[in-house]
């Protein structure tokens, strides 16, 4: 019995050394999102513990915008944002120093109005004159601008843009008559018809597939890419779990948006929102080109040095090679080449 005593005293410490030894390689990172239905992967992640199977330990940061998101992982706030194209592409055109990783989602913006004036919106030439309101740096005003150009229509003359702080700022201002429609993205165009307004023009029509919310974090840190690796992982299962799991899904998200269920359902499951992780660099290639030509920002700066695809590539390989037979990750592998081949 003697000999036993110290046997399980050293059994159970052994099960505790173990037990903090794991807790002690789980990686910190912070991590900032907007509250919209298309970074539910997120929560996806979080709320199923995925990101904790690869070793993460995860806090969210909500912001409001991507200009304030992009400042925080500029300034080292954050170690991962996930903030519009427009933003981490201004930022980077005027010298920043940060990569983009993979994406969260594209397209999902919509211009709304009231009926009477949404009756009288049938292409963008009828944007002439109208005052217009968005979010500062939103994807959908970036994709806007660009469209309003190819229009023949100056939208630093022709229209009047108000950049607000948020999608609920815009919808109130359209309901209020203080402009005369608004642009914001779901599910915040689910919001708007269910308020009475109606969607008048939508960015994907605008730009087929365009990326919205893109993956960014500071160049410095590519040095814990296995890190990033294990995160963009977890982000990748979760948009797989997001299609095999309706309800769970919208479980998840309601912890993070307050809206009807019916409207985060409405929005997520959106034949308007593109779902894919990937870094989509031919889209963000063409929509730095949009930026410029309409511009948005000087192109002086060349692009390319703000991918780094390769962690992603290296996430989705090594869950394909977990699963080769599964037709999700095939399906991912083949986009990835049709989208991001530098």
């Amino acid at each position: 019995m003697k000999l036993l005593i110290p046997l399980v005293k050293l059994v159970a410490t052994g099960v505790l050394l173990a037990g903090a030894l794991g807790q002690a390689e789980a990686e910190s990172l912070k991590v900032g999102y907007l509250p919209v239905t298309g970074h539910a992967k997120y929560f996806v992640a979080q709320e199923q513990g995925l990101f904790k199977k690869e070793g993460l330990d995860v806090e969210l940061i909500e912001f409001q915008n991507s200009a304030d998101g992009i400042n925080a992982v500029i300034a080292g706030k954050l170690d991962v944002g996930t903030f519009g194209t427009t933003a981490p592409l201004l930022f980077y055109s005027k010298g920043s120093d940060i990569k983009i990783i993979g994406g969260v989602m594209g397209q999902d913006a919509a211009l709304v109005a009231k009926p009477e004036i949404a009756a009288s919106i049938r292409t963008l030439a009828d944007l002439k004159g109208k005052k217009i309101a968005t979010v500062r740096l939103a994807s959908g005003d970036a994709v806007l601008r660009g469209a309003l150009k190819e229009a023949k229509l100056n939208w630093k003359t022709d229209v009047q843009i108000f950049e607000l702080k948020n999608p609920a700022a815009v919808l109130e201002a359209v309901k209020s008559g203080q402009v005369d429609a608004g642009l914001v993205w779901g599910p915040h165009d689910l919001r708007a018809e269910k308020q009475g307004l109606k969607v008048v023009i939508r960015s994907g029509d605008l730009q087929a597939g365009h990326p919205c919310c893109r993956i960014v974090v500071n160049s410095a840190k590519l040095k814990d890419s296995a890190v990033l690796e294990r995160f963009l992982r977890a982000v990748l299962q979760a948009e797989k779990y997001a299609t095999e799991h309706r309800k769970e899904t919208i479980d998840a998200i309601a912890k993070y948006i307050k809206l009807d269920r019916d409207i985060l359902e409405g929005g997520y499951y959106s034949p308007n929102l593109d779902q894919s992780s990937d870094p989509n660099v031919r889209g963000v290639q063409k929509f730095w080109l949009t930026m410029v030509g309409s511009e948005f920002i000087e192109g002086k700066r060349p692009l390319d040095p703000i991918f780094e695809p390769s962690v992603y590539k290296n996430a989705l390989e090594s869950l394909a090679k977990e699963s080769p037979k599964d037709p999700f990750w095939q399906v991912r592998l083949k986009q990835f080449k049709e989208r991001d081949t530098l």
